[in-house]
This record gives C-alpha cells, sequence and structure tokens, in this order.
C-alpha cells in the first residue's frame, strides 16, 4: 500500500508519521503537541477520591409511618372566587373589592389624566419658538 500524499509531503518537510494534537486553551484551536500532552488533556484530572463529600446541610430522614400530613395548600379558595366575581350586581370587576380597589382605580385615572395633559403642555411649548 502506498503512502498518501499527506504522509510523503510530512516525511519530506521531516516531521514525523504520527502527529498528536490538543486543544490550545488561549488560541481556542487546535495545535500540535507531544503524545504525553495529546493523552492528558487540561480538563481531565483523575478522580481524588471514591467517597462522597459529607452533606453539609442534611435533614434527619422520616420513615413514611413517621411522616407528619401537612396542607400547605390550605383550602381551595377559587370556587368561592369565582362565585364572587361572576356575581350580576352591574359592579365591574375591577372594582367588586370595594375600597381598596376604588382607591387603585381613581389614582390610576387621575395619573393618567395628569400625564396626559402634562403631555399636552409640553408639546405645546415645544411648538413654540423662542423669542429674542
Amino acid at each position: 500500500m502506498a503512502p498518501s500524499l499527506r504522509t510523503y509531503r510530512l516525511r519530506e518537510v521531516g516531521v514525523r508519521d504520527n502527529m498528536y494534537y490538543k486543544f490550545s486553551g488561549f488560541t481556542q484551536k487546535l495545535a500540535g503537541s507531544w503524545a504525553s500532552a495529546a493523552y492528558s488533556p487540561q480538563g481531565l484530572k483523575p478522580v481524588a477520591s471514591s467517597e462522597a463529600p459529607p452533606i453539609i446541610f442534611a435533614t434527619p430522614t422520616k420513615f413514611a409511618s413517621e411522616a407528619d400530613t401537612y396542607d400547605y395548600a390550605g383550602k381551595n379558595k377559587v370556587p368561592e372566587l369565582q362565585k364572587f366575581f361572576q356575581k350580576a350586581d352591574g359592579i365591574p370587576v375591577h372594582l367588586k373589592q370595594g375600597l381598596p380597589d376604588q382607591m387603585l382605580y381613581r389614582t390610576t385615572m387621575a395619573l393618567t389624566l395628569g400625564g396626559t395633559i402634562y403631555c399636552l403642555i409640553a408639546l405645546y411649548m415645544a411648538s413654540q419658538p423662542k423669542n429674542k
């Protein structure tokens, strides 16, 4: 079997047949290296210990028979709230909870109207030329 063209050219230049490469972290490219460096890359390290490290924040283990049953979610209030908000009493949904909703609604409307008036005044002042 005849040697390939690449092998032949490498022999002409004086380079060995077996070329080893490793990834260079500096240039982010493959670079030529010795066999020992290519077979022990930078990212791979031998395992130091086979035992698991101690758990720092360990909670004691309980059996299923010892476990306390907690109801973290509490009572399901969704059906009651659906009935409350879907009641046909002529009040909009965003005002159904009384005074706090009314205060938020009125504050939002006042800020919206105030901002609109401020923008119109600013546009009027910007459209008037300055007299010198």
